[in-house]
């Protein structure tokens, strides 16, 4: 019965919709299998490939409207209202149509809030707003006109939500799952990917997701360099004296990673953290990179990177992305970017125990780090993940 109610949802329009539809399918099917194998529970409902174009076709059609002259920015969540907690639920269910989204889109575009789809005989219908969504829960954001992008929260709740596909006009990507298998993955692609069982509230990874969207958000472009702080030939590679160097270190975002935070007190340690994370993306603005070492202290912002006395310029890098279809490619570091991302790739090619992120103006973001299996400096494009 389920099957013939859902062959009876209307046909998309917007093609997209139709051509990411089973990708997207088959990822949420192969993550609720692995939580299961995992033992976790209060999993949200899957959604299958004609609710999932159904879903994105409307909001694709409602993005490009506007309600008293601004685009709507909304998100969807595909669950019943009992599969959430403290819901607002409406007297009425309205029918899921581009209109009523771009009505709705005022009420519900601040960060947090979902309105609530769920489906009943042949249609999909609007219930409601909620807040909080169970683990793997499809969500439908709309960015901007044209823009959108499918994601899922994290069975733990901690961090960033897991992107799974952004359609961007006719152009989709379908974030690779196996992009965890290749040599050298960094922590941070393995979080943003969403295989990082221990992602939580206090763990390293995830801050520096945190402080990635941080610069990316700020829209100015900037560089964050992380050093080890077992020693400091990270120096040889920057330009004495630097413009703003921080002494003593500045630990205030060391000190909250250290703390043991109960239930009760974790709220307002998630805050003071936000507003630090917030300071430390909000220097990467100012020209030159920010240095923060694998304790988390700042020890520099505005600094200038130079190759290190005795070491070879870069010559090149591979360039990867987590998008199926997209193969790792070898190019020379110059064609990748500019300046900013060409002093990264050297910084990070004299020192093999650094990384360095570099956000653009334009909100592409690369994580650089060293290979040791291929002795190269590898450029993870991630922009696709951070929107």
């Amino acid at each position: 019965m389920e099957s013939q109610i859902q062959q009876t949802l209307p046909q998309p329009t917007y093609k997209a919709a139709i051509s990411a539809s089973a990708g997207i399918e088959a990822h949420f099917e192969h993550q609720q299998q692995q939580a299961q194998q995992r033992g976790e529970e209060n999993l949200a409902p899957k959604p299958d490939k004609q609710v999932i174009s159904s879903i994105i076709d409307t909001a694709f059609w409602a993005s490009l409207r506007k309600e008293e002259g601004r685009s709507p920015k909304i998100s969807l969540a595909f669950l019943p209202p009992e599969g959430t907690t403290q819901p607002l639920i409406f007297e009425y269910p309205l029918a899921l149509t581009a209109d009523i989204l771009t009505k709705l889109a005022p009420a519900v575009e601040r960060p947090g809030i979902h309105l609530g789809v769920w489906q009943h005989e042949n249609e999909l219908y609007i219930w409601g707003t909620t807040q909080i969504i169970p683990g793997f829960c499809f969500v439908l954001e709309v960015v901007e006109p044209g823009l959108l992008v499918v994601k899922h929260r994290r069975v733990d709740g901690f961090g960033k939500y897991v992107n799974v596909a952004v359609l961007k006009g006719d152009e989709v990507k379908i974030v690779d799952e196996d992009s965890i298998n290749m040599p050298d993955c960094p922590g941070m692609l393995n979080s943003l990917l969403g295989f990082t069982n221990t992602f939580t509230h206090n763990n390293a990874v995830n801050l520096h997701v945190q402080l990635a969207v941080s610069m990316r958000a700020h829209g100015h472009g900037g560089t964050l360099l992380i050093v080890p702080s077992d020693h400091e030939g990270w120096r040889k590679s920057i330009i004495h004296p630097m413009s703003y160097p921080v002494s003593p270190a500045f630990n205030t975002l060391s000190v909250l990673m250290e703390q043991k935070v109960n239930a009760k007190d974790l709220a307002a340690w998630q805050e003071k953290l936000n507003d630090e994370i917030e300071l430390i993306g909000g220097l990467t603005a100012v020209d030159g990179a920010t240095i923060i070492n694998d304790k988390h202290e700042l020890l520099a912002f505005g600094a200038k990177i130079s190759r290190s006395p005795g070491h070879e310029t870069v010559r090149q890098i591979m360039v990867t992305e987590p998008i199926i279809n997209t193969p790792a490619v070898i190019i020379p570091p110059s064609s990748d970017g500019g300046t900013r991302h060409f002093s990264a790739a050297q910084f990070v090619y004299d020192q093999h125990d650094a990384f360095a992120l570099v956000a653009s103006q334009d909100g592409r973001f690369t994580i650089f780090s060293w290979s040791p299996c291929d002795q190269i400096v590898l450029a993870h494009r991630v922009d696709t993940l951070l929107i």
